[in-house]
């Protein structure tokens, strides 16, 4: 079943549930002849990523503006929703109707200019449905395909190709035409919005006689034949629309297919799974070797008749006064791997409430605001874990020091480049700068909720009973052998990350899309596989290096194992500078800034969260090999 059907089936159901709607789809009808309000969105731009407020343009303003509330997603993905002068009517089509006319100053008109040639998309909201552009897709010999693209150009440029357009000057697009599809039923009364098109395009309007407010006159160029709307000088634009509502056979809980299957791109099935099957394979091949290397170790060693000389040959086992001493900077190592779990619990709750549909796109900002929140409610396992794996390590009376380092040290340093991009996008004038206020509310979640829960999570940690090491450790610790080329930390953290950048790259494509390009990311279930595959290779590969460590007599593995996996993080970030150098088209200094900035930020929760997965891993298969061997 195709991820846009299942997401349909999954609205469908609610529909259908006594009176329980998701939060942000529940169905409205409208009579004929009743007003449908149409919301202003921002605006956006793929070579800026700085969206701005639909007003910060000289468009048309209604007499009052009102702010419609958001929540703490939206306004983190910088939406602000305002009403507007559009008169809408259910069933009611208009024509060349009349919105405004503008008198454009030379700094508006440059303005207009610059957004336009910057590429900047207009976004509006009806019935809680993003306006969408519709085109035909016809790369494919003989397979054309009808695509829809959220939004619409604010204008174009001019070219030699264009008709009525001089090369290099900007238009701007002032007249839309405006398809509203709906569908009825004898299940309801009304009728309830299904589809909202909208087709661009500029047109200098001219009329008879002086214009007056009071009474507009007839405009002459309704009926065609005038040119586009340049931006070159200042000077007047009339802003019209047309409205055409059309019955559709869509059913109301079907109506976001349109936005799923939206983009150029199209997700390769066949492709994504033959590569997770590639790495399923690996995984398994990896498990069977350990497991008979493993097998072979436990029957050479534990012979009872086996003389002492050759138990004692080369091997793990020889490490075995060592592998539990306390690795250095223990108190960073604890504060690592208990953010690192805060952040895997938030990842999988999020996602298992997104494949149940509960975080569906039409619920706007539902996705990231989840996100925040599990992040800081896990601040009880974040503290548990580290106070635990403290406490195991003997830490002492610094436990105080290690809670509140793991409260704030990771969110610190993420908060700590969030802000000083913040200040950067403040200083574009752009609505993706984060208000004071929510700066404010994201504070009072961190020390206010997050910083006492991990309070918590630690007080029930430390009055856990510190586990007792099935071998004791040695008083005098054992000198390492020089180790070879191919066994030296740096090799093999490097070499360790490499799987399991693997088992995601494919689907990381799909995902800096979705972010950079402002596409729809819907395939939950298949993210959701990805991620449980993830844990999986990091698990595995890191257990390899390690067993390969300790067969090397090298028994520094504690922080070895959170960097081999962990090292994935940095074939992200080098990911993400291809990505920018190949599919984006960022220009300005700001822009490259902010795209650096939450990549490194993308990488650094990356690299813990991975970096913990392969900790666990090794620390449960060292403690299992060393209980089960049989030593003096």
């Amino acid at each position: 079943m195709r991820a846009a059907q299942r997401a349909a089936w999954l609205l469908l159901l609610a529909e259908r549930a006594a009176g329980f709607y998701l939060p942000g789809v529940a169905p409205q009808e409208y009579a004929t002849g009743a007003k449908v309000d149409m919301k202003m969105n921002k605006l956006t731009s793929t070579k800026t990523q700085l969206p701005y407020e639909y007003y910060r343009m000289p468009y048309c303003q209604p007499p009052s503006i009102e702010n419609v509330a958001i929540n703490l997603g939206e306004v983190l993905r910088g939406d602000r929703i305002v009403n507007s002068l559009y008169e809408l009517r259910m069933g009611v089509d208009e024509t060349c109707k009349l919105l405004c006319r503008k008198e454009l100053s030379k700094d508006e008109a440059d303005l207009f200019a610059l957004r336009v040639a910057e590429e900047y998309r207009v976004h509006w909201i009806l019935d809680n449905l993003p306006a969408a552009t519709k085109f035909v897709d016809d790369s494919v010999p003989g397979e054309p395909v009808t695509v829809y693209d959220v939004g619409f150009p604010m204008g174009f440029k001019g070219a030699t190709e264009i008709p009525n357009t001089v090369d290099g000057v900007a238009y701007l697009n002032n007249h839309v035409a405006i398809t509203i599809k709906f569908h009825k039923d004898a299940s309801f009364e009304g009728a309830r919005i299904v589809g909202f098109e909208v087709e661009p395009s500029s047109v200098k309007h001219t009329y008879a006689g002086a214009w007056s407010d009071a009474a507009p006159p007839k405009l002459t160029s309704c009926s065609g034949g005038a040119g586009p709307q340049p931006l070159s000088a200042a000077g007047e634009i009339v802003f019209t629309y047309d409205v055409k509502w059309e019955p559709s056979d869509v059913k109301w809980a079907s109506r976001w297919d349109t936005y799923l299957l939206m983009g150029d791109e199209q997700i390769h099935w066949f492709s994504i799974i033959n590569s997770l099957m590639i790495v399923l394979f690996l995984s398994g091949m990896v498990a069977m070797i350990m497991l008979r290397t493993l097998h072979r170790d436990f029957q050479r060693y534990n012979q009872l008749e086996v003389a002492e000389e050759v138990e004692e040959e080369t091997g793990w086992k020889l490490v075995h006064g060592d592998v539990f001493r306390p690795p250095a900077q223990p108190m960073m190592l604890c504060v690592s791997v208990g953010t690192g779990i805060q952040i895997l619990g938030m990842l999988l709750i999020t996602m298992a409430f997104a494949v149940f549909g509960l975080l569906s796109p039409a619920n706007r900002g539902g996705l990231m605001t989840a996100m925040v929140l599990l992040f800081v409610f896990m601040g009880v396992p974040a503290g548990y874990f580290s106070a635990a794996l403290f406490k195991t390590l003997k830490g002492g009376a610094a436990w105080k020091q290690n809670t509140v380092l793991t409260a704030t040290l990771y969110p610190g340093i993420v908060f700590a480049i969030f802000f000083v991009l913040n200040f950067f996008i403040w200083g574009e004038a752009s609505s993706g700068a984060v208000p004071f206020g929510t700066l404010v509310a994201l504070l009072l979640l961190w020390f206010g909720i997050s910083v006492p829960l991990v309070f918590l999570g630690a007080y029930f940690g430390y009055q856990r009973k510190a586990p007792d090491f099935p071998v004791r450790t040695n008083q005098i610790p054992r000198q390492v052998p020089e180790q070879a080329w191919y066994m030296q930390p740096a090799f093999s953290v490097v070499v360790g990350g490499v799987l399991p950048f693997g088992a995601v790259f494919i689907e990381l494509f799909f995902i800096l899309s979705s972010i950079w390009l402002h596409q729809f990311y819907y395939v939950f279930g298949f993210l959701l596989l990805v991620v449980l595959i993830l844990i999986l290779t990091c698990a595995e590969i890191t257990i390899v290096m390690c067993y390969f460590q300790l067969c090397a007599e090298d028994y520094h593995w504690w922080w070895r194992s959170f960097l081999t996996s962990g090292s994935s993080a940095g074939y992200l970030f080098l990911y993400s500078i291809f990505y920018f150098a190949t599919k984006l088209e960022i220009e300005k200094f700001v822009s490259g800034l902010l795209f650096f900035g939450y990549m490194a930020i993308a990488s650094l929760i990356f690299f813990v969260m991975t970096g913990t997965i392969g900790f666990y891993a090794c620390y449960w298969f060292v403690w299992k090999i060393f209980a089960a061997v049989k030593v003096d």
